[in-house]
């Protein structure tokens, strides 16, 4: 079921940005950074919290495409951090986008 949902928030919000935000995030170099960087900080936290010789989290190995790449991170992780990194991103840019939250001079 993780792949699953993981799959689906991730398809959930690319639908989100492009069907009805359209903040243009996709077309941005500093987002793809954004994920870069993200990255970079997610695998090797998340390659210690997964590794196979001695894991701190444990899957169900049931409920995974047991494909697990670098330092034995699940692949499902790297895409259910895509689906909350951009979701977050959209949102903020969005209220951006529409003035919300912003102080008026």
């Amino acid at each position: 079921m993780y792949t699953l949902w993981a799959f689906v928030a991730a398809a959930a919000v690319v639908a989100l940005e492009l069907g009805w935000a359209r903040t243009g995030l996709f077309r941005r170099r500093a987002y793809w950074i954004t994920l870069a960087i993200t990255w970079a900080f997610q695998v090797p936290v998340d390659g210690w919290l997964t590794k196979l010789s001695a894991p701190v989290v444990i899957y169900n190995s049931h409920e995974m495409l047991g494909l697990r790449f670098p330092w034995d991170i699940p692949v499902e992780d790297f895409v259910y951090g895509f689906a909350l990194v951009t979701f977050v991103l959209v949102g903020w840019l969005g209220k951006e986008r529409k003035g919300v939250g912003t102080i008026e001079r």
